[in-house]
């Protein structure tokens, strides 16, 4: 008798698990981890033969108009709260600690005229931008170097970081509100426009004024 009929199935332990399966592992991770997972990572962490991708498709379409969404963030996706039920968790998601005047400048124009130096930042403003400043938005992790320009000097970049998107619920920098969305929200003030975003005032020291965490929101829609 074949050893085939000894042993049925044998080769199915090299199949893939059915694509409702592999929703379900995929629906587990998100679940279980609190920061945005890739597909490479999904795809690291269950069996051979897997299409975490497909089951992503199957599985954001599931959570459609329920109460928590499959979003994406970057190039990773994660479990977050719907937008309109956001209301519900705001004790839990106000933060206490200020943030400057000047670091909130200073992130949107990272965030719109990323990768960008400095003293690009400095010229746009119309201000000097000091350490402190940078040093928050790096603490905050809102912000990270990027590459060095090919310029003299190689100055080093900032660009915006996944958890920056993550926090304001972007999917990438391209779904930034407009100039009309930021002025409305309060953060372009009716002031000369020393640069491209109208941010900035007159030329001199960095204004320190502290502004609620709270309020750096406006970068939602």
């Amino acid at each position: 008798m074949s050893d085939q009929t000894d042993t049925p199935g044998r080769d199915s332990l090299f199949e893939a698990p059915p694509m409702g399966e592999q929703e379900r592992m995929v629906e587990a991770i998100l679940f279980a981890t609190a920061d945005p997972v890739t597909v490479a990572d999904l795809a690291a962490r269950m069996p051979h033969g897997c299409d975490p991708a497909e089951a992503l498709v199957h599985l954001r379409r599931r959570y459609e108009g329920r109460g928590v969404h499959v979003v994406k963030v970057g190039d990773a996706y994660a479990m977050r709260t719907a937008a309109d039920l956001g209301f519900l968790m705001q004790k839990e998601t106000v933060e206490t600690r200020k943030l400057s005047r000047a670091a909130i400048e200073t992130l949107a124009i990272v965030a719109y005229h990323q990768p960008v130096t400095r003293a690009e930042i400095e010229e746009i403003r119309g201000v000097s931008v000091s350490r402190g400043t940078i040093d928050q938005l790096l603490e905050l992790e809102w912000i990270r170097f990027g590459r060095r320009k090919m310029t003299p000097g190689r100055p080093v970049t900032f660009v915006v970081t996944q958890g920056f998107l993550d926090h304001f619920g972007l999917e990438s920098a391209r779904d930034l509100p407009g100039l009309k969305e930021l002025r409305a929200a309060g953060l372009l003030e009716n002031r000369p426009p020393p640069g491209a975003l109208g941010i900035g005032g007159s030329p001199g020291d960095e204004d320190e004024d502290e502004i609620d965490a709270g309020q750096t929101e406006l970068f939602e829609d």
